[in-house]
């Protein structure tokens, strides 16, 4: 439990009970939250989040998270989960891990590959900068519907391509590109865990595109960090969100997304790969 300052406890943060993990013989034991629920099996943003903490938690890890790739292999049903985590390398300033998660022996559900640093200090050059954006409170927040839960646990205001999902598709496909504010509806400093799963917290692209639900998931997602711990600070947790697509084909399309602090600093990049199933035009 946290704890305030005359001592009283409160709840812990939804995103702390979704990654809470406890040591138990040779492995974690989590428990899925339904805080974070998606259509059918936890936000993929979430679990991400999960097996990252199995590597940062674990006393081998070195250094600050550089890079995570998840991959998900099946969904996850609600309950306990096991995720097993091991460095495989650690050189110089990298340490590898392989980091696998399931409920079954045997059974793989998600695995994923971590890299962590140590940072040095150095020369910084910055190519990408921010895009203009007015302030987060000079933009309307956005309402969700109730489900999926996910949705709930983030506050978002849209600059550009606000969602607009209906019954049928739209005659022409829309522009794939949006750009939000976006921070944790409870608040919670901002952290790597935050960050990994705030890279999957764009709808899908194809939603976007066609404006209307698909069966959609995502299949391969990798985040990058572009700062250590004592650089991520952000004015009351905001986050300035980018994300597009590049192409949908063959039932597969991909998404890339970028995260800046309000002054301007990049602090994650992100891209991963989705399938879907187009809608089926009616009488067919």
């Amino acid at each position: 439990m946290d704890a305030t300052a005359n001592g009283a406890a409160t709840a812990p943060h939804p995103l702390e009970k979704a990654t809470a993990l406890t040591w138990r013989g040779d492995r974690w034991i989590g428990h899925t939250s339904r805080d974070y629920w998606a259509f059918v099996g936890p936000y993929g943003g979430a679990t991400a989040a999960v097996l990252l903490r199995a590597a940062l938690d674990h006393p081998d890890r070195i250094g600050d998270p550089l890079a995570v790739t998840v991959n998900y292999c099946a969904p996850i049903a609600e309950g306990e989960f096991q995720v097993a985590a091991r460095a495989v390398r650690t050189n110089k300033s990298t340490q590898h891990w392989l980091i696998e998660l399931f409920q079954t022996e045997g059974e793989t559900l998600a695995i994923a590959t971590a890299v962590f640093a140590r940072r040095r200090p150095g020369w910084t050059h910055a190519m990408t900068q921010m895009p203009q954006a007015p302030a987060p409170l000079q933009v309307s927040p956005f309402s969700w519907a109730p489900d999926p839960s996910w949705t709930n646990q983030y506050e978002m205001r849209f600059i550009v391509g606000t969602p607009a999902l209906g019954k049928t598709p739209h005659p022409e496909p829309q522009p794939a590109e949006t750009m939000l504010w976006m921070r944790d509806a409870v608040p919670r400093p901002l952290d790597c865990l935050s960050l990994v799963s705030m890279s999957d917290a764009f709808i899908g692209r194809i939603f976007q595109v066609l404006g209307v639900l698909v069966p959609f998931g995502t299949v391969s997602l990798t985040t990058y960090f572009h700062g250590g711990a004592e650089d991520l600070t952000a004015e009351d947790g905001w986050v300035l969100g980018h994300a597009d697509a590049a192409i949908f084909r063959h039932g597969f399309g991909d998404q890339t997304a970028r995260l800046w602090s309000p002054d301007g600093r990049l602090l994650a990049t992100s891209v991963q790969t989705t399938y879907f199933r187009e809608p089926v035009a009616e009488g067919k």
